[in-house]
């Protein structure tokens, strides 16, 4: 489990694909940190640490994620948002986020307003009803980010983003038309299930 607050921006160094998965190596600090079988976030995506060198590691991803997830996508040379697994007792200042991607979103605009950011993002057409989760004021996780959701439309919602935010996550690099991973608020989930089965039970 994750928070959504990214401690550093990782570099892509290789890439070795394979016929049903790849190992993504990336450069970072907290690499220092880490031990095999640790999980992190890349991106948002909970990976595990299969490699971990003094100032690299490497991740495996599947063929199911590589095809949900921007993961698919990613090229040598990409920054990408790290964050360790939530341990106890420390503080919490996202949101929960699982690493589980719902699915992957587009930058429609990008928009300074005085010293903040806004970015609208298009929620993806598959799968479809992702919006359903999404309401003003509510959390939502981009690229692993834990973001407050200023709008929620039927078809993207916007965010507004901090400087310090734009300076150390890959918000700061996207372009519009650039693809995200949309994680969508996980207590959402759970209350739309229970509302549910009150219903039909």
């Amino acid at each position: 489990m994750f928070t959504g607050i990214v401690k550093e921006l990782g570099l892509v160094k290789n890439i070795s694909r394979k016929s049903f998965s790849c190992e993504i190596e990336i450069q970072a600090e907290i690499a220092k940190q880490l031990k095999i079988g640790d999980s992190i976030a890349v991106n948002g995506v909970c990976l595990t640490a299969t490699k971990v060198s003094a100032g690299t590691f490497v991740a495996d991803a599947v063929q199911e994620t590589l095809n949900r997830t921007t993961l698919g996508s990613m090229k040598i040379g990409d920054k990408v948002n790290l964050e360790f697994a939530l341990s106890m007792g420390e503080p919490m200042g996202g949101h929960i986020v699982n690493g589980h991607i719902d699915g992957v979103g587009a930058i429609k605009s990008k928009v300074t307003k005085g010293n903040a950011v806004i970015f609208e993002v298009l929620f993806p057409s598959e799968p479809k009803g992702l919006s359903k989760y999404a309401v003003e004021k509510g959390s939502i996780a981009v690229d692993g980010i834990s973001l407050t959701i200023v709008e929620a439309k039927q078809a993207s919602f916007t965010v507004s983003v901090i400087p310090f935010t734009v300076k150390n996550t890959t918000l700061g690099f996207k372009s519009v038309g650039e693809k995200v991973n949309i994680e969508v608020d996980i207590m959402a989930k759970y209350v739309e299930k229970n509302i549910k089965n009150t219903l039909t039970g």
